[in-house]
């Protein structure tokens, strides 16, 4: 399967735009363990605080967010890759914002 990234953000980023949450996600490609999802959100909208799955990384797309966890926060620019805490996290977008969550999950 090959998708065109670039097209799937202005899509979800669209409907983001659309929703009344700020937000649009789309789960992009399962194979057994290993789960990728686009997810976009408007800037200012937040996912709140979740358990984190076993291994995961997000990589950003499209503008800019913030991930917290615990006593830290880092600011992830369009371009950067990051592993995912082991830790409870949230997500907050400083821009609109487009990222692709990588998880691996039991």
């Amino acid at each position: 399967m090959i998708l065109d990234l670039a097209a799937l953000a202005d899509e979800h980023l669209a409907a983001a735009h659309s929703a009344p949450h700020g937000r649009s996600a789309h789960l992009m490609m399962h194979d057994g363990v290993l789960r990728q999802t686009v997810i976009a959100l408007t800037s200012g909208t937040s996912l709140d605080e979740h358990n984190a799955p076993p291994a995961a990384s997000l990589q950003v797309l499209r503008g800019r967010v913030k991930l917290t966890a615990a006593g830290w926060a880092e600011e992830l620019p369009a371009g950067t890759l990051r592993m995912i805490p082991k830790e409870r996290h949230g997500l907050t977008a400083l821009d609109d914002a487009v990222v692709i969550l990588t998880a691996v999950n039991d």
